[in-house]
């Protein structure tokens, strides 16, 4: 099966009516999509009452891949409010109890830096990543080009299959050592994830400060481009059970749009979503 989504549920203002309370919104994107990526979890370890709510707020047949808290990932500056790694990867793990029981758990996705970079101490890192998630089905994607040299490519790809990892293949700018080639090859026969981040090679580049944010995902991709994706993603499908698509190029609120596009390209439509309300003015 296909899973087509996008990052997060709050800044997609297509799907929503006016006056819809935030509390309410992923209830309603429950109509639209089966699967979401959840990004606060990477800003702090959620509650478990969250995911609780979450889990009860959405479709039976609905998927949640939860990206790993920044802690995890290295991404956080300052002080860790955990005692230990150890801690703070237990944590973590405890928050997923909910979409683990309610079996709406796709996968945790371990999104590491651009700094993040081809060495054996990071493999180590990666194996330690490993083992603190246990059975977890976990995902992972580089920002560092070095994953993906000509020379590393094929032994990156073993080490993700014979450690259980999921690959997260991108679509991204390609704009020097920060980013990475797109590699249509899946790590195991269960899933693979896609992601979907736009191509503006200038915003990709510019410092993570300001305004990063209003133009790094600024782009909309153009039908063309999405018919060549729907191929490759037809491809994945027929190599293993699921393909899990996120589109994350939403600075311009393109994502939900470019999403719908894949659906009917792909001539997708879903069975057992929220049931969608009715808009009397339609």
């Amino acid at each position: 099966m296909i899973y087509i989504g996008l990052t997060g549920w709050g800044d997609h203002d297509e799907l929503y009516t006016m006056g819809t309370k935030p509390s309410e919104k992923l209830y309603t994107y429950g109509s639209h999509f089966p699967t979401v990526e959840v990004d606060s979890s990477f800003y702090a370890i959620q509650p478990k009452r969250n995911m609780e709510k979450w889990a009860s707020d959405t479709p039976d047949c609905f998927r949640f891949v939860v990206k790993a808290y920044q802690g995890l990932t290295g991404h956080q500056r300052g002080e860790i409010p955990f005692s230990s790694k150890e801690d703070m990867f237990a944590a973590f793990v405890e928050s997923l109890q909910p979409l683990l029981e309610s079996n709406k758990l796709a996968m945790v996705l371990f999104q590491f830096p651009p700094w993040f970079d081809c060495t054996k101490e990071h493999v180590r890192y990666l194996r330690y990543c490993k083992q603190q998630m246990g059975e977890l089905p976990v995902a992972l994607e580089f920002r560092h080009q070095s994953w993906f040299r000509p020379s590393v490519r094929e032994r990156t790809l073993s080490f993700m299959r014979e450690e259980g990892w999921i690959h997260s293949i991108c679509d991204e700018p390609q704009a020097g050592e920060g980013s990475v080639p797109t590699v249509l090859v899946p790590s195991n026969e269960e899933n693979v994830l896609v992601r979907f981040h736009g191509r503006n090679v200038e915003g990709w580049r510019r410092p993570q400060e300001g305004n990063w944010r209003e133009v790094r995902y600024l782009y909309r991709y153009s039908k063309e481009e999405l018919a060549e994706w729907a191929e490759h993603l037809k491809q994945l499908a027929a190599q293993v059970k699921d393909v899990y698509v996120l589109f994350n190029n939403n600075s311009g609120g393109d994502a939900a749009a470019n999403a719908k596009q894949m659906l009917e390209l792909l001539e997708i439509e879903y069975h057992g979503l929220t049931p969608k309300q009715l808009n009397l003015f339609e």
